[in-house]
């Protein structure tokens, strides 16, 4: 069984940084592509950023380019999202998933239970 643990969100105000790491368990993840979610009050969960399994290719969703960078350390399992720049919009519970490479309609396995992001004005 697959396994996510992010952690590193919090309380920032806007223009702020944070970074945030996901380690997976129960899964190849040196052969996965992985990818970063998240799901803002009221809203349907969305992508944010993908990497490639050696880390090599990324892709971003519009809103975050430029200012969010997805990276990955295979010896430990583990995939970052350096946020800079931070909005009160991107407020909301952070999520990482395996994706297919390209896709941004959703993770191939379960959710784990998210890291909250939370961007003060």
């Amino acid at each position: 069984q697959v396994h996510q643990v992010e952690s590193g969100g919090g309380l920032v105000q806007a223009g702020g940084s944070l970074r945030l790491s996901c380690v997976v368990s129960g899964r190849t993840f040196s052969t996965s592509s992985m990818g970063w979610f998240r799901q803002a009050p009221g809203k349907e969960r969305e992508f944010v950023a993908g990497i490639s399994s050696a880390g090599v290719r990324t892709y971003y969703a519009d809103s975050v380019k430029g200012r969010f960078t997805i990276s990955r350390d295979n010896a430990k399992n583990t995939v970052y999202l350096q946020m800079n720049s931070l909005k009160p919009e991107d407020t909301a519970v952070y999520y990482c998933n395996a994706v297919l490479y390209g896709s941004t309609s959703g993770g191939l396995d379960s959710w784990g239970q998210g890291t909250l992001v939370t961007v003060s004005s």
